[in-house]
């Protein structure tokens, strides 16, 4: 069994990993979705997010974009970053496993956490 995390904006992905409404997470087994919930983002504070999933036990998350910090702490633990997702959080996690969903490497670049990130428009 995996756990999958999607960034979220309620049922679609959002666009901006470390501002997203929610995280629906997936629990996948032989490639079936057989168990998911959504839980509210606890917060965007430097580092917090993916040691948070990873606390959970999350080895795959999916975003429309991610800044390169939240990227590089998922790698050293491990944990697969799909970004360039677009569209409903669940045929995303669908995509994945049947293994179309590819990551494009959309990176949000230094936009120093302010309202609006000019990498990804949000």
């Amino acid at each position: 069994m995996i756990k999958i995390a999607v960034a979220s904006e309620n049922e679609i992905v959002t666009q901006h990993f470390g501002h997203c409404i929610n995280f629906n997470i997936f629990e996948v087994e032989d490639k079936k979705i057989i168990k998911s919930e959504s839980i509210d983002n606890p917060g965007h504070r430097r580092g917090f997010l993916p040691n948070f999933l990873n606390d959970m036990g999350v080895k795959v998350v999916i975003s429309g974009s991610m800044g390169r910090g939240a990227i590089d702490i998922f790698n050293e633990k491990g944990i697969e970053v799909i970004v360039g997702a677009r569209g409903n959080a669940k045929e995303a996690v669908e995509a994945y496993l049947k293994g179309s969903l590819k990551s494009t490497g959309s990176v949000c670049h230094e936009h120093q956490h302010h309202d609006q990130c000019d990498q990804c428009g949000q």
